[in-house]
């Protein structure tokens, strides 16, 4: 052959493999209003930087006719390419090439891109749109989502890993992304589910199809599956590309700090007035937020999930934060089952990147009903402690309003390793709400009082005044300082410069159990 040939051959090849399962497919994966594996890459990643791997790679199965279809790529494009000039890994599933199921080399070359990632210390994206293992290879597929699962695991903690759900994502495909820190959903064209609706209706009689079982609106509002839902491919792929600005690289770095011309010494007057005198009206805790970060720009996580409880990030005098805190708005702030599992799972995944944690603290307590007994909220409650206790970030609190009982401990105070606890001077801080304490305590003077309500009231008041009040924790060491709200921003930009270089210490050990 002459040289020529050799690059025309060369050419070729990159062509045929370019093109996946066929101009038809892709044709039916637009009608679906869904990019190809493909465009989903060029449009994540920056112009010009995607480097592929084993694009020629095929199956080797010789069952059930397979022998004769073959197609380069096997159904997963993988490589490596940047997103605002920093290294990623990633793979998209491409359907148009047999559903994009797995194979054993289609799991060999996710596990390939997967493991270069960690030593190069690198996140890994995966863009997931598949019907799963594929049949025709019987267990090879299953084990090789065994090999992904596993590093999944030796990942974790190592570097982010973040998934997109593009298409479907069913079976024991589900729980590759289940076990990355962060999962992105498409409305309408997404679903996960672990049994499909023909088992279901097969099994329990009920007719539902896959959009109810486990579409984006299903594990974004009610799991708690995923943590972000957009409303196209495009979208979707932006959001990918901003979440990656508040992370590290790896573990072992910090998050990248940002120019901003958001003053450090800025004091907001609008704050003063955000806490309502009276402790029974709510307020938006999501103002105070964007009242004090930069800019007054808030990236939410889990904005449709458990919104009693808000998480996110955002960024301080250019340093990337996460932000946790109560939401007064809904359920009085208290923390339920749901809340539990979303504020300690962000917590974990901060302080697994270096991530400073804020926390903003007004609640009443843990939700008092039959049925998050039944469900486990002593269990889940106590992720909180184990997620702020095991935390070696910085960690500075605010107390707005209401810190209750066991509410009050759980949530990053003093006694939870908080470096730097913060109070407005509307702040209460007892073992319960004064009603609540005064109806126990003085249960018989008010009993044989001849105006018992009369009593009770001045009783609630003294209370408030001399047991609930910042001023007694203050006063024990367990608030650090009482601040007025205006003056918010620049005492946690102070603390956190303060705190920059901050070192716990944690007992040797193998790890930790936490309850699950």
């Amino acid at each position: 052959m002459e040289l020529e040939e050799h690059y025309a051959k060369l050419r070729e090849m990159n062509e045929l493999a370019e093109l996946g399962g066929g101009k038809e497919r892709i044709q039916a994966q637009h009608d679906k209003g869904k990019l190809t594996a493909r465009e989903r890459i060029e449009l994540l990643l920056d112009p010009g930087t995607f480097q592929e791997f084993d694009k020629f790679v095929v199956h080797r199965c010789h069952d059930f006719g397979m022998e004769k279809k073959r197609i380069l790529g096997d159904g997963v494009v993988t490589g490596y390419g940047r997103i605002h000039g920093r290294p990623v890994f990633v793979f998209s599933q491409d359907f148009t090439v047999f559903g994009g199921s797995l194979s054993g080399p289609f799991g060999e070359k996710v596990c390939k891109i997967m493991d270069l990632a960690v030593k190069a210390g690198c996140p890994v994206i995966g863009l997931n749109d598949s019907g799963g293992a594929r049949i025709q290879e019987g267990v090879v597929s299953l084990g090789s989502y065994g090999e992904i699962f596993l590093r999944n695991v030796l990942c974790s903690g190592v570097i982010p890993q973040i998934s997109a759900i593009m298409g479907p994502c069913a079976g024991g495909a589900v729980y590759s992304p289940a076990i990355t820190d962060f999962i992105f959903m498409v409305d309408k064209t997404s679903y996960m589910h672990i049994t499909g609706p023909n088992v279901i209706k097969a099994v329990t009689h009920r007719e539902v199809s896959s959009e109810e079982l486990g579409g984006a609106k299903v594990h974004s509002q009610r799991s708690g599956v995923a943590h972000f839902v957009d409303p196209d491919d495009e979208a979707c792929l932006r959001r990918i590309r901003e979440l990656l600005t508040f992370l590290p690289q790896n573990f072992r770095e910090k998050p990248p700090v940002m120019e901003t011309d958001d003053d450090p010494d800025r004091q907001e007057d609008a704050l003063q007035e955000m806490v309502p005198a009276n402790p029974r009206k709510p307020y938006d805790i999501k103002k105070i937020i964007r009242s004090v970060v930069d800019n007054g720009y808030f990236f939410e996580v889990h904005e449709h999930y458990a919104r009693n409880m808000v998480v996110g990030f955002a960024r301080m005098n250019g340093q990337a934060v996460g932000i946790v805190a109560n939401q007064p708005y809904h359920l009085a702030g208290c923390i339920d089952v749901d809340a539990s599992i979303k504020c300690a799972r962000f917590v974990r995944t901060c302080d697994c990147f270096n991530i400073p944690l804020i926390t903003f603290v007004d609640v009443p307590g843990f939700l008092p009903a039959v049925e998050q007994e039944e469900r486990g909220i002593i269990k889940h409650g106590s992720k909180i402690i184990y997620a702020y206790a095991e935390a070696t970030v910085p960690k500075i609190t605010v107390i707005t309003r209401k810190g209750y009982g066991g509410a009050y401990v759980v949530m990053a105070s003093k006694h939870l390793r908080g470096d730097i606890n913060f109070a407005y001077p509307t702040a209460e801080i007892a073992v319960m709400g004064p009603e609540g304490a005064v109806n126990i305590v003085f249960r018989h003077e008010i009993k044989d009082a001849d105006d018992p309500e009369r009593v009770r009231e001045r009783l609630v008041q003294q209370y408030r005044k001399t047991i609930a009040t910042p001023y007694m924790a203050a006063s024990l060491g367990y608030i650090d300082e009482i601040i007025e709200p205006k003056t918010t921003r620049p005492k946690i930009i102070q603390a956190l410069e303060l705190l920059r270089d901050k070192k716990d210490i944690i007992p040797e050990r193998k790890h930790g159990n936490i309850p699950l």
